[in-house]
């Protein structure tokens, strides 16, 4: 059953992708809590098993991925179930800002693992440039370039191509086919972000993040912990 609708404001655009009856926005929000849940979980038993594993560099970019998917599901939970109203559109532009920050702190303790220092910060410094303009310009042009903005989601995930070489000579088997694996998640997800018609929408493709950020934490898990045991 839907709810009724709320009366159009002016100020806020495109009314209709924020209409979904209650059990989606249910198993929306199971999909999110789930989600934080797992994710504080999978982030102790990371950031406590690498503690006298990994340098310094390396703890700190772990735990950078640990507060960015927190930081994501949670704008992400309080944009999604928040009423239809001003306020909603402006935490929209968050959201997807937020999918920026996402993939530049999940290539970081990855690139910390090269040996050529040179290229870890030439590779940082260019998927950081990239996610911030992506920021900018979800922040500063709401509701403008959002069919580009998908293009360029999947541009920075997967520019680490570039660096594919140096990056199978560094880290484990196992760690490279999750990463892989992940990035094939984030991708395929990406048909159900754009598929507004499809009932559950949200809900799926918000599982196809968390299904890809767990992966990630276990890739990250895999080569700070597992493989240094």
């Amino acid at each position: 059953m839907t709810s009724d609708p709320q009366p159009l404001q002016a100020d806020v655009p495109y009314r209709g992708r924020f209409d979904y009856s209650r059990a989606e926005f249910i198993a929306d929000g199971i999909v999110h809590a789930v989600g934080i849940v797992l994710a504080i979980a999978a982030g102790s038993a990371l950031l406590a098993m690498s503690a006298f594993r990994a340098g310094p560099g390396e703890y700190i970019a772990a735990a950078f991925y640990v507060v960015s998917v927190l930081t994501v599901l949670s704008i992400s939970l309080a944009y999604n179930l928040w009423p239809i109203s001003p306020a909603k559109w402006i935490l929209r532009r968050f959201d997807h800002a937020a999918i920026y920050l996402l993939i530049a702190a999940t290539y970081t303790p990855f690139l910390t693992q090269l040996n050529d220092a040179w290229l870890a910060r030439g590779m940082l410094g260019v998927v950081w440039s990239a996610a911030a303009l992506g920021m900018a310009a979800k922040l500063l042009f709401p509701g403008r370039f959002d069919r580009a903005a998908i293009v360029f989601y999947l541009a920075i995930g997967w520019s680490g191509v570039v660096v594919l070489r140096p990056i199978l000579e560094i880290l484990p088997p196992t760690t490279i086919a999750l990463i892989v694996t992940g990035g094939i998640v984030y991708s395929c997800g990406v048909v159900f972000f754009v598929w507004k018609g499809l009932r559950f929408q949200n809900a799926v493709w918000h599982g196809f993040v968390v299904t890809g950020a767990g992966l990630h934490f276990a890739a990250l898990i895999n080569t700070l912990v597992v493989d240094r045991l």
